[in-house]
C-alpha cells in the first residue's frame, strides 16, 4: 500500500493542520510510514497552502517527500484546484470544498466526492474554522485509509484543548458524508 495525498488552499483553512493529523494518525497510530512536507507563503491569510503526504506500509516506499502524482487530493479553494491540479492522477480521487471550488478541469478522469465543508461547518457546528476536519473525515469515511479512532488521537494530540472536541466533532461530520 503506498499513497501520494495532496492537501491544498488558502491559507488560514486548516490545510497545513489537516497534514499533521493525518500524518500523526497514519504513523503513531495506525504504524505506517509517513513523509509530509508542507508549504505556504507568508502571508496570514488567503495565499497558497499546501501539505504533501506519502503514506505507505513499506518504509523502503518513501523515497521523495514532495507529491509527484497525488493519488488523493483536497482542494478547499479554487485557486490552489487549478494551480496544483496537475499534480493528481489522471484516476486520482479528488474532494473539493463546493463553498469556494465551483469549476474542474475539464476531460480530467478523476473520481471527484464533493461538499460544501465550509458551509456544514458553519451550519452544522457553529464555526468554520473547522471546515478542514470536516474535510478530512469525508476522506477517512470513504477511503478507510485509516482508522478513524486513530485520526480522533491524533486530533487530541496536535490540536490544542480548547479546540480538540470542536474538531473532532467536525471530523464525525465529515465521516457521515455521503453515508
Amino acid at each position: 500500500m503506498r499513497y501520494e495525498l495532496l492537501i491544498a488552499g488558502r491559507g488560514g483553512q486548516g490545510i497545513l493542520l489537516i497534514g499533521r493529523v493525518l500524518g500523526v494518525a497514519a504513523s503513531k497510530y495506525s504504524n505506517l510510514y509517513v513523509t509530509c512536507s508542507e508549504s505556504y507563503v507568508a502571508e496570514t491569510r488567503g495565499g497558497d497552502s499546501r501539505a504533501d503526504l506519502i503514506i505507505s506500509n513499506n518504509e523502503e516506499e518513501l523515497d521523495f517527500i514532495k507529491v509527484r502524482k497525488a493519488d488523493i487530493a483536497i482542494f478547499m479553494h479554487q485557486a490552489q484546484l487549478v494551480k496544483f491540479s496537475s499534480l493528481v492522477k489522471s484516476n486520482g480521487t479528488v474532494y473539493v470544498d463546493e463553498t469556494y471550488v465551483s469549476e474542474l478541469p475539464s476531460n480530467v478522469g478523476w473520481r471527484v466526492l464533493r461538499a460544501s465543508y465550509t458551509k456544514l461547518a458553519e451550519r452544522e457546528i457553529g464555526n468554520i474554522r473547522v471546515a478542514n476536519m470536516v474535510a478530512l473525515g469525508h476522506l477517512i469515511g470513504t477511503t478507510k485509509l485509516i482508522n478513524p479512532e486513530a485520526v480522533e488521537m491524533a486530533i487530541d494530540e496536535v490540536v490544542g484543548e480548547e479546540w480538540s472536541e470542536l474538531n473532532k466533532k467536525a471530523f464525525r461530520l465529515g465521516l457521515n458524508i455521503g453515508v
